[in-house]
């Protein structure tokens, strides 16, 4: 709180409490720790820093990777693609977890896989999509690395 009154602004671009959230449990034992101590709260503090720091890397890395799926859709805006590689692009800019394979991708789209694999040939020969060079019984694909300057 003294911290966001210290600022001299309303708004925040990090937020507090999805960062207490992914670090809940050492939230939850620095605090008990400290409140049952003579008073000490150097561990406090220094949790609270670290905190701090580790929300603000977050939201430059939220905002990094939005400016990019931003300056992605600038750079194909005058290319072909249809709504549904637009979904699937979308899923995969934000963050979509796991391995996309031809399976997924129909799925996905509630098409066949016949024209999921279409699709990402599609994406591939753009340039957009590349297969990963993880092995296994199914091709993987992943978005090509779009640091757009």
């Amino acid at each position: 709180m003294l911290l966001a009154r210290a600022e001299g602004r309303g708004e925040r671009f990090y937020s507090m409490s999805s960062q207490i959230l992914t670090e809940r449990k050492r939230y939850y034992e620095v605090l008990q720790k400290v409140q049952h101590s003579s008073g000490d709260i150097t561990e406090w503090l220094d949790w609270f820093i670290l905190w701090l720091k580790n929300a603000m890397l977050a939201i430059e890395n939220t905002t990094e990777k939005i400016l990019n799926k931003g300056k992605f859709w600038k750079l194909y805006e005058n290319t072909s693609i249809s709504e549904r590689l637009r979904l699937i692009l979308n899923k995969l800019f934000d963050g979509f977890k796991g391995k996309m394979q031809t399976s997924k991708w129909a799925k996905i789209t509630k098409t066949s896989s016949d024209t999921a694999l279409r699709d990402i040939k599609d994406l591939v020969e753009k340039g957009i999509l590349q297969r990963t060079e993880a092995g296994g019984r199914n091709a993987n694909y992943e978005l090509v690395d779009f640091k757009i300057e």
